[in-house]
């Protein structure tokens, strides 16, 4: 056989391997997706059946809510505070028992955005290549900033991996788009001491290797910190959503790839609204 014969027949071989390597990345990778995505469904699902639970008065405080309205007792502070933390616990305590990582759930209605919070302090990226069973993986879980103390701090910063199947902090994108906003003004931040519902704010692309605002370190903020945060953010904003906070509203920062600059962040900024607004 021929130098140039055998040439050929090696060249083939090699490419049908490559062909044979290429389509099995591809399949594990799909195969990742699947799996990535049926573990935050059963998640989703125990999280909507323990608030239908909790809707339909079959939760201990959920009872107690209702015996109080029937008397016309009015509840102090501290006692509502005991209430909803009761609730909270009810709804998302198995996932603490399950993995003591967890601190909260985040929900954007009308998105695929419904996943669970994770903090690692002393690992702070941990879940960036993890899942919730802490299992590799490369979607990860949303995991709150090692710096964020929960009702201690006046900034909650949450970073989530942008996929192209759509999962994770992807639907963020939509919030470059006005309309999108308007559509989808609130971001709900449960953890288990209450439930927050986010109003947005600002929405921002970020240029890591250019801008020197660290909108990622504004997270215990003194009231004049707090002022040039939000002056910062508004300065960069997209568009204007017409909302804005001040010192001792509670912001939530949720942060995702973006691929406007090489190394890019899309920065959403919402301040939770109280009760009687």
């Amino acid at each position: 056989m021929s130098k140039k014969k055998v040439l050929g027949i090696c060249m083939i071989v090699l490419c049908a391997a490559g062909a044979l390597f290429s389509g099995g990345m591809l399949w594990k990778k799909h195969m990742e997706a699947e799996k990535s995505r049926i573990a935050f469904e059963e998640l989703a699902g125990h999280v909507s059946t323990n608030e239908m639970m909790n809707e339909l008065g079959l939760t201990e405080s959920r009872e107690i809510d209702q015996k109080v309205k029937q008397i016309g007792m009015i509840l102090t502070e501290q006692e509502k505070e005991t209430l909803e933390w009761m609730r909270a616990h009810e709804i998302y305590g198995e996932f603490y028992k399950k993995n003591p990582d967890f601190v909260g759930w985040i929900r954007i209605d009308g998105t695929n955005i419904n996943y669970p919070v994770m903090q690692t302090p002393d690992d702070p990226d941990y879940y960036l290549k993890h899942s919730f069973e802490h299992e590799y993986s490369d979607y990860g879980v949303p995991y709150l900033d090692e710096a964020c103390v929960l009702d201690e701090s006046n900034n909650y910063v949450i970073y989530g991996h942008h996929m192209k199947n759509g999962s994770m902090f992807y639907d963020l994108d939509g919030y470059t788009d006005p309309e999108f906003c308007k559509e989808h003004p609130i971001i709900q931040f449960d953890s288990l001491s209450g439930f927050g519902k986010y109003e947005v704010i600002a929405v921002f692309r970020f240029n890591t290797e250019r801008d020197k605002f660290r909108y990622d370190q504004g997270i215990n903020m003194t009231e004049e910190e707090y002022g040039q945060y939000i002056e910062q953010v508004h300065e960069r904003e997209l568009y204007s959503t017409g909302k804005t906070a001040q010192y001792g509203d509670q912001l939530l920062t949720l942060s995702t790839c973006e691929y406007t600059y090489r190394n890019g962040r899309l920065v959403v900024v919402a301040r939770k609204v109280v009760d009687d607004e």
